[in-house]
Formats: C-alpha cells, sequence, structure tokens
C-alpha cells in the first residue's frame, strides 16, 4: 500500500471515531456540568490541572518512544523495535515511582493551600484529585503501548478503542445521575475506573498482535541513554508546556474563581472535540513523515510535510468558522447554564488551535532528525512566557481573556521559530512553505470570514446559524480550491471526491 493510501485509509477510520467521540464528548460535558454545576465542573478543572503539572516527565517521554519505535519501524530493525519499546516500560515504572512522590507530597500541599477551593468542598477535591491521580498513573503506564499502535499504524484497532472509551465514559455520567455518593468524588473515580479497563485491553492487544510488544531483557544500554537523552531535552518542552495549559488555569482560579475555571474548561471541551479532527489527519500523517526521513526519501518527506500543515488547516478552518460566527447560539443550545466569559474562551482558543493546526506536522518534522536541543529551549521558553506575562496581566487588573491574546500572540512567534529549525535541520525550503503552507491558508481564512459574515449580516437567529454554516463551508471550500492549492494538489482532490462518490 502506498504512503498516500495508508494515510487516506488511517484518516478515514480516525475521521469516523472522532465523529461519534465528538458527539458523545459533548453530551458528556451537558450532563457533567448540569449534574455537578458551575463550581465543581470548576473545581475538577483545576483540581485535575494540579495532577496533570507532575506528568511533565511522562509526556516528554512519550515522544521520544514514539519517535525511535517510528523511526526503528521505518528502518525495517525489528530488534531495536523491541529494544525500544523495552526499555520504555522500565523507563515509565520509574517515571511512576517519581510522580507518586510528586503528586502526594508538593501537590497535596499545592492543593490544600494555594487553590481557591469553597471549604465545604475541601474534601470532595482531596478525593477528586487522588482518583485523578490514579487516572494519570494509568496513562502513564499506557503511553509504550499506544506509541506501538500508532507506530504501526494500526489505526482501526485506535479508533475503535477509542470509541469504546468514549461510550464507557457517558456511561459513567448516567452512573453518576444515581449514585449515592458525592458526585464531584464519584465522578473522578468512575473516570479512573474506565482508564484501567483501557488500559487492559492496550496491553492484551499489543501482546497478541505485535512482537516488539513484548518485554526482553536488552544489553543495548546505549539506546535506554539515547531514549533518555532525546526525552531529557523534550523535558523542558513538556514542562513549559504543562505550563502553559495548567499553569495558567490554576493562575485562572487563583485570580478569579472556579466558575472561571468552568468556563475555561467549557472553552478545552470544545476545542478538544473540534482540533481532535485535525489531530487524528495528523496522526495518520505522523508516522510517514517520519519513516520518509528514516529512509532518506526527502522530497517526499517535504512533500508531505507542506501539505500536512497546509490540509490540517483547512479541515480545521472549515468547523471553526461557523462555529466562531454562532459560538453564542451553540453554546446556548448546548448547554443550560453557560458561565461567563465562555463565548470569549472559545472564540480566541479556536483562534489559537488554527494557529497550532500548523505547527503540528512542523514538529513531527523537527522530531524525526533527532536534533532537538535548540528546538525545545526556545520554544520551552516561549511557553513559559504564558506564566509571567498573564500574571502581570492581571495583577494590571486585565480580563480573563487576555489569558489567551497571549497565548495566540506567543503561538505565532513559535510557528516561525518552527519554521527556521525545520529550515536549519531538514533543508527545507522556508519561503516556500510560508507562501505554501502559511500564506495561502491564511488568505483563504480571512476571505472566507469576510464573505460569509458579510452575508451572514442580512439574517438573524435560526436563520443566521443555517445560513453561515452553508455558505461558509461553500465559500470557504471555493477559495480552498481556488486560492488555498496548488493546481495539482487541487486536482488531485477532486479525482479522489470524484472516485469516492462513483
Amino acid at each position: 500500500m502506498t504512503s498516500t493510501s495508508r494515510i487516506a485509509k488511517n484518516t478515514l477510520f480516525l475521521y469516523f471515531r472522532q465523529i461519534l467521540i465528538m458527539l458523545v464528548s459533548l453530551y458528556t460535558v451537558r450532563v457533567v456540568l448540569d449534574v455537578l454545576g458551575a463550581e465543581d465542573y470548576g473545581i475538577y478543572n483545576v483540581v485535575a490541572g494540579v495532577v496533570v503539572l507532575f506528568s511533565f516527565v511522562n509526556n516528554a517521554m512519550a515522544t521520544s518512544v514514539q519517535r525511535y519505535l517510528t523511526f526503528y519501524i521505518g528502518k525495517n530493525d525489528a530488534e531495536k523495535t523491541q529494544a525500544v519499546f523495552s526499555r520504555s516500560l522500565v523507563i515509565h515504572g520509574l517515571i511512576c515511582l517519581v510522580f507518586i512522590l510528586l503528586a502526594e507530597s508538593v501537590g497535596v500541599w499545592f492543593l490544600n493551600t494555594k487553590l481557591n477551593i469553597p471549604a465545604e468542598r475541601s474534601t470532595a477535591a482531596f478525593w477528586c484529585y487522588q482518583a485523578a491521580a490514579v487516572t494519570t498513573l494509568i496513562n502513564i503506564i499506557r503511553v509504550p503501548y499506544n506509541a506501538v499502535i500508532i507506530a504501526y499504524e494500526k489505526m482501526s484497532f485506535f479508533a475503535g478503542l477509542s470509541i469504546v472509551e468514549a461510550v464507557m465514559k457517558l456511561l459513567v455520567v448516567f452512573l453518576l445521575g444515581i449514585s449515592p455518593f458525592d458526585k464531584l468524588a464519584a465522578y473522578s473515580f468512575l473516570l479512573a475506573a474506565v482508564a484501567l479497563v483501557i488500559l487492559a485491553v492496550y496491553v492484551f492487544y499489543c501482546g497478541r498482535n505485535f512482537a516488539a510488544a513484548h518485554y526482553k531483557k536488552s544489553a543495548d544500554k546505549d539506546l535506554g541513554r539515547e531514549l533518555v537523552s532525546f526525552s531529557g531535552w523534550s523535558l523542558f518542552g513538556a514542562a513549559a508546556n504543562v505550563a502553559n495549559s495548567q499553569g495558567t488555569n490554576i493562575v485562572l482560579n487563583i485570580f478569579t474563581d472556579v466558575t472561571v475555571n468552568a468556563a475555561m474548561g467549557i472553552a478545552n471541551q470544545v476545542n478538544a472535540a473540534v482540533y481532535s479532527f485535525v489531530g487524528n489527519f495528523q496522526t495518520a500523517f505522523n508516522p510517514q513523515i517520519v519513516k520518509n526521513w528514516a529512509a532518506g526519501e526527502k522530497e517526499q518527506f517535504y512533500i508531505l510535510l507542506q501539505r500536512a500543515s497546509k490540509f490540517s488547516f483547512y479541515l480545521l478552518f472549515l468547523i471553526v468558522l461557523p462555529l466562531h460566527l454562532n459560538c453564542e447560539f451553540v453554546l446556548g443550545l448546548w448547554l443550560k447554564n453557560v458561565p461567563e466569559y465562555s463565548v470569549s474562551f472559545v472564540r480566541l482558543i479556536l483562534i489559537w488551535s488554527l494557529l497550532e493546526s500548523l505547527n503540528g506536522p512542523l514538529y513531527t518534522a523537527v522530531q524525526a532528525t533527532g536534533r532537538i536541543k535548540m528546538y525545545q529551549t526556545i520554544l520551552g521558553i516561549l511557553n513559559l512566557l504564558n506564566l509571567p506575562l498573564t500574571i502581570t496581566a492581571f495583577f494590571l487588573k486585565a480580563s480573563p481573556v487576555w489569558l489567551l491574546y497571549i497565548r495566540i500572540g506567543l503561538n505565532a512567534v513559535g510557528l516561525g521559530f518552527r519554521i527556521y529549525c525545520c529550515k536549519k535541520y531538514t533543508g527545507m525550503k522556508s519561503m516556500e512553505f510560508i507562501l505554501n503552507s502559511v500564506v495561502r491558508p491564511v488568505f483563504v481564512a480571512v476571505c472566507s470570514f469576510f464573505f460569509v459574515g458579510a452575508l451572514g449580516t442580512l439574517f438573524s437567529g435560526t436563520k443566521y446559524f443555517f445560513i453561515t454554516c452553508i455558505t461558509g463551508f461553500i465559500f470557504s471550500s471555493v477559495f480552498i480550491l481556488a486560492f488555498g492549492m496548488s493546481r495539482a494538489e487541487a486536482v488531485m482532490l477532486l479525482r479522489k471526491l470524484h472516485l469516492n462518490r462513483s
């Protein structure tokens, strides 16, 4: 099977998965918010954020394992592939021990002394924290198995199990309604139970289907050091990413209250549901980008890199445009009670995601080369700047929405630096990439937003929603085909659509 056909097949599996997961997830958030209330939902988001702060080591290691597994599969080196998996199991076991020590000492102290949680909910918040810690522990153990499935591009299983996980979380919501226990604590522990079941399935499937997914003591100590060294440079970047996402969420709690955290939680849920379409697309692309680099097929590598960034933006924009224009209407329809700042948070975080969609493939390309020292250091510093800049904005009495204005600005700077790194480490023609994969998408977005927004002013209410959704898709599609792609790409896309239809 050609790389293009494999990417197309895997993307279809992942898209089918995501449509179902998105519907289930959005309904789940609606019910959970209604059952828990804005206060408890805000507590859950900020408490879970504290736990995630201590998982940055795992995030760095996950990147390392994924890269090396995919790289050695691309080189058809079965022995090295199994050695990477075996070493990663040992390393993740050690990460679990470090995580437990940090979470049960520094984490508990921070929860009890620094977070702005109502006194009457402190006990429930503590048990919520413990359950979130168990869930994170399980997810740390799951990383090597998840990496194997992605590296071997078994997206049908990945998609199927993700759907099962989403349905189980929906079942949790129904159980929550009849639970005689505290709703916040019960919700947290039920999610931990779901994570444990999914881990068991991952271990069973990988053990039966992949020879590499069995522990074998390896004498190659250099490989273990290489894995740790690579993840060591990723560690700073991973810590900065966590500080960016969860640290600013904690800052938001300290300077405001848990209802604003609830609004941010809703924005993150919407963004996760929308961005996951692009995430799936990039999940299908990423192994091929790494394997092409490992095999020395640089021309195909450059083509995949440009198309992955550009098409990611277009796929996301088709959803973002109508959602951005109808944000207040959609949130009102979706939620029974919409917390303050939710609409502004959602609109801004969607703009941030459009930029992030361009960044994803560039990140994979740099990871493929293995030269990540300067990359991770500079981007880590950019991400860490979110905290002092956000704190400064709050001291100056700025609105909470400035948290996202700052994040968007720093992400734009990060995009420029990623392009520079790809030029330096892979030989990519930066101006060609900028014109094809940045300028074209931004031009399409501006034109589409202008035309659809102008047309929408003639309508209101439900008519406005349907008109902007329909015209948004039509105008965006026309602009994408006319200006957003090369002639060869447009012809290829139309031909594939015609073949699929016939």
